[in-house]
């Protein structure tokens, strides 16, 4: 199913990941409507929303930049509106704006606690829900989450418990409406990297230059996402993807274009592989 045509209304999107999802979905001539905050630039990132629109429409696709916050209701709203009118509809809805802090218990400030659980909880379901009586007369529509696989090992459940809430809320949610929108034929898919990711919040946050050297490139999640967002809706729903399971399935064996030197970091949430122990039969 070609994204030709058709149009994704995504949160955040003016860097990192969603900013690569919106190029590659670009490239296969989709509309990319991005709702996000970064008006002006800021130092500590890169790009805003209208450097972002630039990029999608160098790379093929109809761009829309409007300025606004996923945890505002008005705001969602008003992207909605405007995606409606300028390309007649939304087949796709990227739940990609999230917010990071791995503090523990005793150190998360309530204002961070606030932040990532109305971004990734409350901005979720609110883009959702006023963009599905649209992805119900979409072409082949999906909704896609930028959210982890459940993994419910003490190791990750202790290690930042608000964040580790936040990031499987959206995934429960996702779940969910691939149950609720089954016989309405909306797909709803969650995807997770592998590893590290080379964006500003692992650079700012989870490491510096040392982390990204341990980081695969944005392109390896956009290549992973625009691959699910092409299958047929009916035939793929409800999964939790990492990247590099969508890209093997889709005849992808070479990796190393992505990038990353040395030992790769392994991502939140994602155990690295247990090695397996010798046997007779396997010579050390």
């Amino acid at each position: 199913m070609s994204l030709a045509g058709r149009t994704i209304l995504m949160s955040g999107g003016s860097r990192g990941i969603g900013l690569a999802i919106a190029v590659a979905a670009a490239r296969r001539g989709a509309n990319v409507v991005l709702l996000a905050k970064t008006d002006t630039p800021d130092p500590r990132l890169s790009g805003t929303i209208h450097t972002a629109a630039a990029e999608i429409e160098a790379a093929g696709g109809g761009a829309l930049a409007v300025v606004g916050d996923v945890r505002d209701e008005r705001s969602v709203e008003g992207a909605v509106e405007k995606a409606v009118a300028r390309f007649g509809g939304i087949d796709i809805v990227v739940n990609n704006a999230s917010a990071l802090a791995v503090d523990g218990t005793d150190t998360l400030p309530m204002k961070r606690f606030d932040l990532m659980t109305d971004i990734q909880l409350r901005g979720t379901y609110l883009l959702t829900s006023k963009a599905l009586p649209y992805l119900r007369k979409g072409t082949n529509p999906h909704i896609l989450s930028l959210s982890p696989p459940l993994n419910l090992s003490p190791a990750w459940l202790g290690a930042h418990p608000a964040y580790t809430m936040a990031k499987y809320g959206m995934t429960l949610l996702t779940l969910g409406w691939a149950a609720e929108l089954a016989e309405d034929g909306v797909a709803a898919n969650c995807l997770w990297p592998e590893t590290y990711i080379a964006t500003d919040a692992v650079r700012n946050i989870l490491g510096g230059d040392a982390a990204l050297e341990r980081s695969r490139s944005p392109q390896i999640v956009a290549d992973a996402a625009v691959t699910i967002l092409e299958r047929p809706a009916p035939e793929c729903s409800g999964n939790t993807f990492l990247d590099v399971e969508v890209l093997r399935d889709a005849g992808v064996t070479d990796l190393s274009s992505y990038g990353g030197t040395g030992d790769l970091e392994y991502d939140i949430f994602i155990d690295p592989p247990t090695p397996s122990r010798p046997t007779e039969e396997t010579p050390c």
